[in-house]
C-alpha cells in the first residue's frame, strides 16, 4: 500500500470518528473500538499495535486511579477533608467560592475529578442550604475547581497521563508526578481568583428563599408542586367505584400522580395502582389541572347510537394493514404517540404485535422496538404512502380472519353528537390526548350533510357535529367516570400529608456512571424499586411535572422523589443516584480512613522516589485498597469508568497510525506553514487554541491522542524539545470549561444548579482565556523552549580528549 493511500485512509478514519463523536449517533467508546478495528483491518497498524492501548501504562494508571479515588471516598477521608476545609468559609460569598474551589481542586490532585465532583455535590448543596446561598453560585465553581485541580499532577486527569505516555513512547523525556504542578497550580490559583472576584458576577442568581434553602416546603415551591396539587372526591354511584386506580386511567390518561387517598378518616400515602376506589374516597393528586379539565370536556359528547350501517360504509373507505418497524427507525425506543404517528404517516395504530403477544390498549405507554408489527388504519392512500417509507421494512394487507384470530378486536364504531352549546366547540381531537389516553380513533366527521373520512387531527369541531369514533365501550365508561369526579382546589387538612410529615421529598441526580441515563423513567419503575414516586424533573431551567414515565433520564437532571421518610433514606445507598437533599445524613464508616490515606500516600511517595513506575504503583495501591477492605471488589469494578478506558485504548492506535504513515507530519507541516514563520511560541499558542476549541466537541482523552503526534512532529520541524508544547496541549485539553458536554463534572451540576447551556459559554470562555494567558506566561518560567541538542556537539568533548 502506497504512503499516500495510507495517509488518505488515516484521514478518512479520523474524519469519520470526529463526525461520530460530534453527532453522538454512536456512543463514544463504541466509536473508539470501531476505529481500532478499521485500523487493523486496513493494515495501517499491526494486530499487536491495534491492541497495545489496553496494555498502555497510561490506560492502566487511569483505571487504577479510579479505584484509589473510590477507596478514599468509601472510607470517608475525602468527606473529612472537605468538611474541615469548608468550616473556615463562613457565609461570605467570595470566601465560600474560594474555599469550595480550593477544596475540590486540592482533592483533584490525586483523586479522579469526576469522583471529586460527585463527592462534593451533596456537600456544596448542604452549604448552600445552611448559608442561604443559591446553589447556582456555588456548583459551577465547584465543578470548574475539580478541572483546575486536575491540571496540577500527572494523575489529576487522563489527558496528563496520555501526554506523558506519548512522550515516553516517542523516546522523549516524559513528565513526572509533579512536573505539571508549576504551570497547573498557577492556572488553578488565577482561575479561582477570577471566579471569586469576576466570574461570580456572571453566574445566574436565583432567590435564595426559593431555591437555596431547600426545605420541604421550598422544594415544592421550586418545582411548582403547590400550584399543581389538588384534591378530588369519588362520588357515590360513580362508574369508577370498584375500579382500581390503574383502571381509572388517572395516571395514564389524565397524567395525574395520586399522592394520597383518604377513606373513612384513614390516609394511605402513595396508594398502589391496584387499590380499588370506593364511594367517598378523597384523593390528593398532582398534575396539570388544565390538561385534566381538557380531557373531561370530552365526556360532554352524547352517544346517539352504535352504527352498523356506518361501520359497513367505513369498511369500504378505510383500510387496515400490518407494518413492521425497521432497524434504525426513528420510532424505536420511543413511546407511541398516536397524534404524531397520524401526522407523519396518515394512519392510526390499532394494535401492536410483538412476537406472539398482541397489545390492543394503552398503546401510548409502549416504547416501540425493531421488528414490532403495527396494525394500522387509514384512508385509501395510506398503503401507498407506507410502502414508500423507509421506517418500515414490510407492509402487508390484513384479512378479516386475521382481525378476529390474531388481533381479537372487539371495538365498535359509535356515533357521538357534539351539543350545540358545548364547550368543545372550537376544540381539536389532536390536542385532547383522547387517542393516547383511551385509544379512541376519529374515523369521520359528519357535518352539513357531508361525511369527511379520516379528517386531519387539527380539524376544528363545532356544535352539532356527528363524530364517528372507534373504540372500546369500557373506555367510554372511564371517561364518564372522570367527568363525575368532584375537583376542589382547597386541600382538606387530613390530606395535607406533607405538613403532617407522612410524606417527604428528596432531590437527587444521576451519578456520573449511572446506567439509568438514557432509560425512560417508566422503565426504571421507581415505585416498584423503592416504593417512591418520581414527582418532577428539573432539566436546565425547565420543570416537568406530567407524563414523566415517557421522559428519558439524562445526566444533569434533578429528580424530585416523594415517599415515606424511611424509604427515601434508601436512596442514600443507591450508587446510581446522588442525593442532593438527604432526609438523614449518610453514615460513613471512617475507621479505615487513615489506612486509605496511608495507601494513597505510599503510592505518591514511591513514584516521587522513582522506586516504581506510576502504573505499577497505582495497580498495587488499588489492590491493597481492596485487600484491606477499604472497598469491595464489586465496588472497585463499579468505580472504573469503563467507557473512558475503552475510549482511550481504542483511540491510541490511531495516534500510532498517524505517526507511522506520516499523517501527523502532514498536519504539522500545515501548522508550520501557517504559523512557523512567527517562531515557536505562536505555533504553541496555535496548538493550544485548536485543542481548547476542540474540547467543545471531541472527548478530551481522544483529543489528546490525536494531538500528540501532531505536536511531536511540529516540534521536530522547529528543532525544539517537545515538552513545552506538550505541556501546553495538556493544559488546553484538561481545561474543559466551555460547554456542559466538555466534561462529566460540568453535566453533573447542570440540573441541580439550574444552569443553561449558555451559562457555560458565558463563564467558560472568559475562564478559558484567563487560563490560556496564565499558561503562556508560566510556560517560559517552568518549561522554557529548549533546542534539540546537536549530536555533533554532544560528541565533540569526547573526541578532544
Amino acid at each position: 500500500m502506497s504512503v499516500d493511500i495510507e495517509i488518505i485512509l488515516v484521514f478518512l478514519i479520523l474524519i469519520s470518528a470526529l463526525v461520530l463523536f460530534i453527532s453522538e449517533v454512536i456512543r463514544m467508546d463504541l466509536v473508539a473500538l470501531l476505529v481500532l478495528g478499521a485500523l487493523a483491518l486496513t493494515g495501517l497498524v499491526s494486530p499487536t499495535e491495534a491492541f497495545s492501548g489496553f496494555s498502555n501504562a497510561a490506560v492502566i494508571t487511569v483505571w487504577a486511579m479510579f479505584i484509589l479515588s473510590e477507596g478514599l471516598t468509601r472510607t470517608g477521608i475525602a468527606n473529612i477533608l472537605g468538611a474541615q476545609v469548608l468550616k473556615v468559609a463562613g457565609r461570605n460569598e467570595v470566601a465560600l467560592i474560594t474555599v469550595i474551589m480550593l477544596t475540590s481542586g486540592s482533592l483533584s490532585f490525586f483523586m479522579n475529578n469526576i469522583g471529586v465532583a460527585a463527592l462534593m455535590l451533596p456537600v456544596v448543596m448542604a452549604v448552600a442550604r445552611r448559608t442561604e446561598t443559591p446553589p447556582s453560585i456555588l456548583l459551577m465553581p465547584m465543578a470548574f475547581g475539580t478541572l483546575l485541580g486536575g491540571l496540577t499532577t500527572l494523575v489529576g486527569t487522563p489527558p496528563n497521563l496520555l501526554i506523558a505516555g506519548a512522550l515516553a513512547q516517542a523516546g522523549e523525556r516524559s513528565f513526572g508526578l509533579f512536573d505539571y504542578f508549576g504551570v497547573g497550580a498557577g492556572a488553578m490559583i488565577v482561575g479561582i481568583l477570577f471566579f471569586a472576584f469576576v466570574g461570580r458576577l456572571l453566574l445566574p442568581r436565583t432567590d435564595p428563599t426559593s431555591s437555596a434553602q431547600r426545605s420541604q416546603r421550598n422544594l415544592r415551591a421550586q418545582y411548582g408542586l403547590q400550584e399543581s396539587t389538588f384534591a378530588m372526591t369519588v362520588p357515590a354511584g360513580s362508574v369508577l367505584v370498584g375500579k382500581t386506580l390503574s383502571e381509572s386511567r388517572l395516571g395514564s390518561a389524565a397524567g395525574l400522580l395520586v399522592i394520597a387517598l383518604e377513606r373513612r378518616n384513614e390516609v394511605m400515602t402513595l396508594p398502589s395502582r391496584k387499590t380499588t376506589l370506593q364511594a367517598g374516597d378523597q384523593l390528593l393528586v398532582q398534575g396539570r389541572v388544565d390538561r385534566f379539565e381538557e380531557l373531561r370536556r370530552w365526556s360532554e359528547l352524547v352517544i346517539e347510537r352504535e352504527a352498523p350501517v356506518m361501520e359497513t360504509l367505513m369498511t369500504a373507505q378505510i383500510q387496515l394493514a400490518e407494518v413492521t418497524v425497521a432497524e434504525g427507525c426513528g420510532l424505536v425506543k420511543e413511546p407511541l404517540s398516536q397524534a404524531d404517528f397520524r401526522r407523519r404517516f396518515n394512519a392510526t395504530v390499532v394494535a401492536i404485535r410483538r412476537e406472539d403477544n398482541v397489545r390492543r390498549a394503552n398503546l401510548g405507554q409502549v416504547p416501540l422496538r425493531a421488528d414490532d408489527v403495527l396494525l394500522v388504519q387509514g384512508g385509501e392512500e395510506m398503503l401507498e404512502g407506507l410502502e414508500r417509507n423507509d421506517e418500515f421494512s414490510e407492509v402487508n394487507t390484513v384479512t378479516e380472519q386475521d382481525l378476529v384470530s390474531v388481533y381479537r378486536l372487539q371495538e365498535r364504531i359509535f356515533v357521538f353528537r357534539v351539543p350545540q352549546e358545548s364547550s368543545l366547540d372550537g376544540a381539536t381531537l389532536g390536542k385532547s390526548r383522547l387517542g393516547d389516553a383511551f385509544d379512541f380513533r376519529l374515523l369521520a366527521v359528519f357535518r352539513n350533510n357531508a361525511l369527511e373520512v379520516m379528517p386531519d387531527l387539527d380539524e376544528v369541531i363545532h356544535g352539532g357535529d356527528l363524530l364517528l369514533i372507534q373504540g372500546q365501550p369500557q373506555d367510554l365508561d372511564v371517561l364518564r367516570g372522570l367527568q363525575e369526579l368532584d375537583v376542589g382546589q382547597v386541600i382538606p387538612r387530613n390530606l395535607n400529608v406533607f405538613e403532617s410529615d407522612r410524606l417527604a421529598m428528596v432531590e437527587a441526580t444521576l451519578a456520573p456512571q449511572s446506567p439509568l441515563a438514557g432509560l425512560r423513567a417508566g422503565d426504571v419503575n421507581f415505585a416498584e424499586k423503592y416504593g417512591l414516586e418520581l414527582s418532577a424533573i428539573l432539566r436546565a431551567d425547565k420543570t416537568m411535572r406530567s407524563d414523566l414515565d415517557d421522559q428519558e433520564l439524562q445526566f444533569g437532571d434533578a429528580l424530585l422523589f416523594i415517599g415515606p421518610r424511611q424509604k427515601l433514606v434508601l436512596l442514600n445507598d443507591d450508587a446510581d443516584l446522588l442525593v442532593l437533599t438527604p432526609i438523614s445524613a449518610q453514615v460513613t464508616d471512617t475507621r479505615r480512613a487513615p489506612l486509605a490515606a496511608g495507601i494513597m500516600l505510599s503510592v505518591v511517595v514511591s513514584v516521587l522516589l522513582g522506586l516504581v513506575p506510576i502504573s505499577v504503583a497505582a495497580v498495587v495501591g488499588a489492590s491493597i485498597m481492596v485487600l484491606t477492605r477499604c472497598l469491595s471488589m464489586e465496588q472497585a469494578y463499579r468505580a472504573i469508568e469503563w467507557r473512558a478506558v475503552f475510549l482511550i485504548a481504542g483511540m491510541l492506535p490511531l495516534g500510532i497510525a498517524m505517526q507511522e504513515t506520516g499523517a501527523a507530519r502532514l498536519l504539522a507541516n500545515s501548522v508550520m506553514a501557517t504559523l512557523g514563520d512567527f517562531g515557536p511560541w505562536p505555533v504553541i499558542m496555535g496548538l493550544y487554541g485548536v485543542t481548547a476549541l476542540a474540547t467543545m466537541i471531541v472527548p478530551t482523552a481522544a483529543l489528546v491522542v490525536l494531538m500528540s503526534p501532531i505536536v511531536l512532529s511540529a516540534c521536530a520541524d522547529m528543532g525544539i524539545m517537545p515538552q513545552t508544547a506538550m505541556m501546553a496541549v495538556a493544559m488546553a485539553a484538561s481545561a474543559s470549561f466551555t460547554s456542559p458536554i466538555s466534561h462529566p463534572a460540568n453535566i453533573l451540576v447542570m440540573g441541580p444548579g439550574g444552569y443553561r447551556f449558555f451559562d457555560y459559554i458565558k463563564l467558560g470562555v472568559p475562564l478559558t482565556l484567563v487560563v490560556f494567558v496564565t499558561v503562556m506566561l508560566l510556560l517560559p518560567v517552568f518549561w522554557p523552549i529548549t533546542p534539540v541538542p546537536d549530536p555533533a556537539a554532544l560528541i565533540a568533548p569526547v573526541s578532544g580528549q
